[in-house]
């Protein structure tokens, strides 16, 4: 597939309805195959809802943003700084909590271009590494991560509803 340009915009309060459909979207497309539903739906009513993706998007140390293919989002990734960061908050650090390409358009690019975009805003608040946190069974995302310079640091515990998985922690140093 030939993918035209992509453009990379910050997310305000007035995508929070597209924010919302493409996360829970690319979630499950992501998950389900492999989770209960009922796990599913948990995550999904703490954590994709229009409250807590609003509150998310007001901290100033959170940034949402959509890779924009012409008006659509086919992807998007929120990045975290200082006390945001999921784990072990500190200043030399910048966390990719979250980064989802649509299915149909995975393997164009968009993915890489997400990472570049968040090395760009982590050097550009001074950190010394990028990290995020990766599921131990999402192999093909660890060798994505493992081909734009992610290593395997420690790991953590993601609760998925009521189940609780093991994310590896990967960083690159910048």
């Amino acid at each position: 597939m030939d993918i035209p340009e992509i453009h990379v915009v910050e997310v305000g309060l007035n995508d929070l309805r597209l924010l919302r459909e493409i996360a829970k979207r690319t979630f499950y497309d992501s998950f389900a195959g492999m989770n209960s539903a009922e796990n599913m739906r948990l995550y999904a009513d703490e954590y994709l809802t229009d409250e807590k993706l609003k509150s998310e998007i007001l901290n100033q140390d959170s940034k949402f943003f959509f890779s924009k293919l012409e008006d659509l989002p086919v992807g998007y990734f929120k990045v975290n700084r200082g006390n945001a960061q999921t784990v072990l908050p500190n200043e030399q650090a910048f966390e990719i909590e979250r980064i989802y390409v649509e299915q149909a358009y995975k393997g164009n690019g968009i993915g890489k271009l997400l990472i570049s975009r968040a090395i760009e805003l982590a050097g550009a608040c001074g950190a010394k590494y990028l990290w995020l946190g990766v599921w131990e069974h999402n192999q093909p995302a660890i060798r994505f991560y493992e081909k734009n310079g992610f290593k395997h640091y420690s790991h953590h515990i993601f609760k998925l509803g009521e189940d609780e998985q093991t994310d590896l922690l990967m960083k690159r140093v910048l």
